[in-house]
């Protein structure tokens, strides 16, 4: 018995409402394939691999033997209809036998038999199938390997079929277990040739142990491991969706476009639209299928390769980045993302993004992961954060987060693009609203969409400073702005040397400052906001590896006029996607400049009493609460920064998080410049204007 296990039957042995072993439908796997794939020989594996105190092993032809009077010989001889009664008595009392022992039962088996009359592979299951199996693995084994065993296997008198004919059957059967599980609620795998007696060893485990009641029990489990016992849990947590939450993106479609191009057969984008809109729906039994199909398709590798494939096509809301950053830095908030997609995905992005410290995933996608993520258990999950007593803030965008952001103390409903709603969000909200009580809000991202209008929901910008301070419920950690210089680095000292000599001035001082500017942009500003791969044309004419600054594009610079423009200027040659704003004062500075944005590099040449840096830094709060600014300075007043209080900039910017500063150097020195000494008039001489 393993340790989940063990703890799993600790844990029902404490529930009162335990359920009955004779409530629960008995776990019995069929093992399929057409004559001569070798079940027999890999039951027999099996049984020894395995051993016989948790299962019990039946060679569907030794349980009809068993139970039709006059054995298989006289059963062989029956009408059409006698045959199907004795067939169904055979797995009844294999049923029977699984419940009453307490065993996952394996049974060797047929869906469909070759008719030499006919021509061709006819159905022999029956509808007591049906209702008994629970689970199907078909063994797949190429046609040509199977002809071969046929014809040197001369005792079991099977009819001469060719590879064409073997691989017909093989798909006709194929498509129609898949089908037929699909509308009984049987679990169903294609197990690849050469199969992996551990890897089926392990799915017989998995399919022993895991019910419905198994599963909320390991997610809860996989929470608890996330915030230590040993530790506090914190007060305040946000739970969100995953795909088309953080972003616009659906990344299960996007997993199967991808596998399409890779394994022929697969149906691409529809593959799983197609199973969550059949017979099972958005169940548990569904999950627990997307996740054999996951398994059936790509190895461990190829499934890693494919999810950093996808995770690459995926680009979150900067509004929900932004949030999560400024979120990182409370150490009474935590946020977990609760999807129903891939886990491994959803880690790469958010690695990727710089918020795989503290963000944590609650997913699944592989047998591995040992759980899959229902709307019932996005719901619990709640349900035990509020058991710990945290305050629960949720965010979701379809049917499936309902429950939870019903259960969540505060939820927000993320609207996208009308292209990527939920065709029956609206209806199903407005009984989540009647019904359970629901009271939310709606966030829309991008801000250009549309909201909801149906739903009559109050609309919240997620970058508002009154949203942010009800997140963080009014305990706001202060952890103000980081500065960072280089003032003791040679390069720095180089740097400086012409932006200091008096005699240099005009072209050639805007030229040094922009240099200065493409220094700090290297040495600072790409360490505080991380790098992204950009590929890339080598000059031997092959694609290789570059960089660029992590989601460059969603960059606003903008020059403090007018003496941070040059040196803005080379903060962009560094940057050269990052949009580029003049400002002289904080009027020109306009929300348009900060929606959808990550970061907003402002860049002076001169920090003195830092008043101005303040002016913006506030102004640009009221616009954008969340958005992370870098401040970028050739010099820096070191009193302002410095001492025992920090500095008078630091002090009036202590309440603010997500904030940097960088020079290229501090100074003792007061610039309160006038003519020759003004920086400005130095940088584009205009010393005898002042």
């Amino acid at each position: 018995m393993t340790d989940s296990e063990m703890n799993f039957q600790s844990h029902r042995s404490t529930d009162s409402g335990k359920e009955r072993a004779s409530d629960r439908k008995p776990v019995v796997v069929g093992l399929y394939g057409v004559s001569g794939c070798g079940k027999t020989f890999l039951l027999n594996q099996l049984k020894q691999e395995v051993g016989e105190e948790d299962y019990i092993f039946y060679d569907g032809s030794q349980a009809i033997d068993g139970v039709a009077p006059g054995g298989l010989g006289r059963f062989q001889k029956m009408e059409e209809q006698e045959q199907i009664m004795w067939r169904q008595r055979a797995i009844d009392e294999i049923g029977k036998n699984s419940i009453e022992n307490g065993q996952a039962a394996i049974v060797a088996g047929h869906s469909m038999l070759w008719s030499e009359a006919e021509g061709d592979a006819l159905p022999v299951y029956t509808q007591n199938d049906l209702d008994v199996y629970s689970h199907i693995l078909y063994l797949d084994v190429p046609a040509e390997i199977i002809a071969q065993r046929r014809a040197e296997d001369a005792t079991k008198g099977r009819p001469n079929l060719s590879e064409n004919q073997l691989r017909e059957w093989q798909q006709k059967e194929k498509v129609q277990l898949r089908a037929l599980c699909r509308a009984h609620g049987i679990l169903f795998m294609v197990i690849h040739h050469p199969a992996d007696l551990d890897e089926i060893s392990t799915l017989l485990c998995d399919f022993r142990l895991h019910t419905e009641e198994y599963n909320l029990f390991i997610a809860k489990r996989e929470l608890d491991r996330i915030f230590d016992a040993g530790q506090e849990w914190p007060t305040t947590m946000l739970v969100m969706d995953a795909d088309r939450t953080l972003a616009a993106e659906d990344t299960g479609a996007l997993f199967w476009t991808a596998a399409s191009d890779k394994r022929p057969g697969v149906d691409g984008a529809n593959t799983l639209k197609a199973l969550f809109s059949g017979p099972l729906g958005y169940s548990y039994p569904a999950f627990r299928q997307a996740t054999l199909l996951y398994e059936e398709t790509f190895d461990e590798e190829g499934f890693d390769d494919l999810c950093q494939r996808v995770s690459s096509q995926v680009t979150m809301h900067p509004e929900i980045v932004s949030l999560l950053q400024m979120v990182a830095e409370q150490e009474h908030v935590g946020v977990v993302v609760a999807s129903s997609g891939l886990r491994r995905v959803w880690e790469k992005v958010l690695m990727r993004e710089g918020l795989s410290q503290t963000v944590k995933i609650i997913g699944g996608g592989r047998l591995a992961d040992g759980f899959v993520v229902t709307a019932a258990v996005k719901t619990a999950l709640v349900a035990h954060l509020q058991d710990h007593g945290a305050h629960v803030w949720a965010f979701g965008d379809s049917p499936l987060d309902l429950g939870m952001m019903s259960k969540a103390d505060h939820a927000i409903v993320v609207v996208g693009e009308e292209w990527t709603r939920s065709k029956t969000m609206d209806a199903e909200m407005m009984t989540a609203m009647n019904d359970y009580g629901l009271q939310a809000r709606q966030a829309v991202l991008p801000s250009k969409a549309l909201p909801r209008a149906n739903t009559k929901l109050p609309v919240v910008k997620l970058t508002d400073s009154e949203l942010l301070n009800d997140v963080l419920s009014g305990q706001y950690t202060h952890t103000g702005p980081q500065v960072l210089h280089a003032t003791d680095k040679k390069a720095a000292r180089l740097l400086a040397t012409p932006m200091r000599n008096s005699a240099v001035a005009g072209p050639a001082l805007r030229e040094a400052h922009r240099q200065a500017g493409q220094y700090l942009a290297r040495e600072f500003v790409a360490d505080i906001l991380g790098l992204e791969l950009a590929p890339i044309q080598h000059v031997l004419g092959r694609q290789t590896r570059g960089y660029q600054l992590c989601r460059e594009k969603k960059t606003t610079i903008v020059a403090l006029m007018r003496g941070g423009e040059p040196m803005a200027s080379g903060v962009n040659d560094i940057f050269p996607l990052a949009m580029f704003v003049h400002a002289k004062d904080t009027d020109d500075l306009k929300f348009h400049h900060l929606d959808g944005q990550l970061t907003l590099i402002l860049v002076d040449s001169v920090v003195n009493t830092g008043k101005t840096i303040v002016d913006f830094v506030r102004h640009v709060r009221k616009l954008h609460a969340t958005i992370r600014i870098v401040v970028v300075s050739g010099v820096i007043q070191a009193k302002c920064v410095s001492g025992s209080n920090g500095g008078s900039l630091v002090q009036n910017l202590a309440s603010y998080a997500c904030l940097h500063i960088v020079g290229l150097r501090l100074s003792e020195t007061s610039f309160v410049g006038s003519r020759q000494t003004d920086t400005g008039n130095r940088l584009f001489n205009t010393t005898h204007l002042a």
